[in-house]
């Protein structure tokens, strides 16, 4: 990809943003001046075979119960969310990592199948009988199709997501949903608080890109898919911001957990949602009528 013009727009004004990419100093996040999207300054280390190779999690993989743990809260989330939409129906979860989604949908679905390239997690996958694939061509080539198609913080690590979307968009049913989850560039850490501990901390050289509603709502028009709808989603709680304003730190949902409250969480994220500032969106796209 030439990264002297805009994935998106095609314009070469871009912008510096503040921060640093927190395991790569070579790397720096640029913000398109058109359009707003923000992407790292260069892909070279991201190579094809880069998520077969294990180039995310290195030589050892977490602990696959607290990898577990770690998700939970977020699958539970999802798998409530999207519940309706699945009971007795065909699920694939593309990047589905350590499969804590499709262990919950399973028991609902018709088949709760998923696909990830992170080939050192089949034993784990057949012990809790999830069918996972390897290789999204599979399926494409069999011509295996689904009616909700799951990709959660995946399409921020890929070179180019029209592509990948595309791909996923035909193994849709007619009236199939295509689900997407990524991080957003306008998360109010980053933007209204300018926190600049989590400007150094929340960059990462796999997340090629950050969208907002405004930069995924052009990604899907690139596409011949239909735009539901996009939804705010706030991940991390009042008490994890207050940390990161008052000590500059990761965790505070944690340490300071006696000021959770779902009550004043879920207040909290309407706030933010209603301003755009959240830090993650939740897209719904499907196939144009015509096109199914």
């Amino acid at each position: 990809m030439n990264l002297q013009s805009c994935y998106l727009c095609g314009s070469s004004s871009f912008l510096n943003r503040p921060g640093k990419v927190r395991d790569n100093e070579n790397l720096v996040i640029k913000e398109c001046h058109s359009c707003g999207l923000v992407f790292l300054s260069s892909f070279d280390h991201i190579k094809n075979t880069h998520y077969q190779d294990s180039g995310m999690h290195g030589e050892s993989l977490p602990e696959i119960r607290e990898w577990l743990n770690e998700t939970e809260k977020d699958d539970e989330r999802r798998f409530q969310f999207l519940k309706e939409k699945m009971v007795n129906r065909k699920v694939l979860d593309f990047g589905c990592g350590v499969g804590g989604f499709l262990i919950k949908t399973k028991n609902i679905t018709e088949i709760a199948e998923g696909v990830e390239l992170e080939t050192r997690l089949q034993s784990h996958f057949n012990k809790n009988e999830i069918t996972v694939y390897t290789d999204l061509e599979e399926l494409i080539k069999n011509q295996i199709t689904y009616d909700v198609i799951t990709a959660f913080h995946v399409i921020e690590h890929i070179p180019d997501p029209i592509s990948i979307i595309e791909s996923l968009s035909k193994l849709l049913t007619k009236g199939g949903e295509l689900i997407i989850e990524v991080p957003s560039s306008s998360d109010v850490l980053l933007t209204l608080y300018e926190n600049r501990q989590f400007s150094e901390f929340t960059y990462w050289s796999q997340h090629l890109f950050l969208f907002n509603t405004n930069t995924f709502e052009t990604l899907i028009k690139k596409t011949n898919l239909q735009l539901n709808w996009i939804k705010h989603i706030q991940r991390y709680p009042l008490s994890n911001h207050l940390y990161w304003l008052a000590k500059g730190k990761p965790g505070g949902h944690k340490v300071w957990n006696h000021l959770n409250s779902a009550a004043l969480d879920q207040a909290y994220e309407a706030v933010l949602a209603t301003n755009g500032l959240t830090d993650t969106i939740l897209v719904s796209v499907s196939l144009k009528k015509g096109n199914s």
